[in-house]
């Protein structure tokens, strides 16, 4: 398909996953569709090795479309909500480190889009919330469910009960960004974190990735089986040979991966 609001720009094996929808990145059905075709891109290409999302100098994205829903009825946004959480998943799912370049406000969607990172890089000015109860409604992109694993239940519900707007400091403090830096230093701080994945193992990255969120969604137990799992299969690559040798020989970190 083709992309109006959402494009990937690829160079030196970061791919940017770039909001572009005026004024305030509104995610509109098409973006949700969008946002999804190009998860899915980003995940077959060979010469990304990590991905930032972001939303522009200005804003991340101020939330869901609220005038495109507004006249939405229960039997529309069943349809609807499965690709609205399946747009986010897209995101959350792609099997390479993925950074979230805050700038201006991240709220509602935005919010849960930025939550879907596997970090989140946000400007010293940038505001974050889920302020959906204050419309009637509730977070639909996954709000409820990566909010509380990443800021703990008790803290998410206050914020998803209240609405209230998170500034960057407190959302720090809280662990729901990760790091903080001048508006105008964001993007190129995702891009240069994203950047030193650009030689790494991305099977070793890929299984990371997999044991984490996978064993998030389970117990203990099941967790540490899906890690064994991995464990084993990254036996299978040829990284994991080049690195071993490359650490017998060499000492760490001087390894020139094949990515097979």
């Amino acid at each position: 398909m083709t992309s109006e609001f959402v494009r990937l720009e690829v160079a030196d094996g970061v791919g940017t996953i770039r909001l572009d929808r005026p004024k305030m990145n509104a995610i509109s059905f098409q973006v949700q569709d969008e946002l999804s075709a190009v998860a899915a891109e980003a995940t077959e290409r060979d010469d990304v090795r990590a991905v930032v999302v972001w939303g522009g100098e200005k804003v991340f994205a101020a939330g869901n479309d609220v005038k495109e829903m507004a006249d939405k009825s229960y039997v529309d946004m069943v349809g609807r909500g499965e690709r609205l959480q399946g747009a986010v998943t897209a995101i959350a799912r792609i099997p390479k480190p993925v950074v979230a370049a805050v700038n201006g406000y991240a709220l509602g969607g935005g919010c849960e889009l930025a939550l879907a990172a596997d970090v989140r890089f946000a400007a010293e000015d940038a505001v974050l919330g889920q302020p959906e109860v204050l419309l009637g409604i509730i977070p639909g992109a996954g709000g409820t469910q990566r909010l509380s694993r990443l800021v703990g239940p008790a803290r998410a519900k206050e914020l998803m009960f209240t609405g209230r707007f998170v500034k960057a400091e407190e959302a720090l403090a809280i662990g729901m960004v990760d790091r903080l830096f001048p508006a105008e230093e964001v993007y190129g701080a995702a891009v240069a974190w994203a950047s030193k994945f650009s030689n790494a193992a991305p099977y070793a990255l890929r299984a990371i990735k997999e044991c984490v969120d996978r064993g998030l969604e389970s117990d203990l137990d099941t967790g540490l089986a899906i890690e064994r799992q991995q464990f084993a299969a990254v036996f299978a690559t040829e990284d994991r040979s080049i690195g071993m040798r490359s650490f017998i020989e060499n000492g760490p970190g001087k390894a020139r991966f094949e990515a097979r």
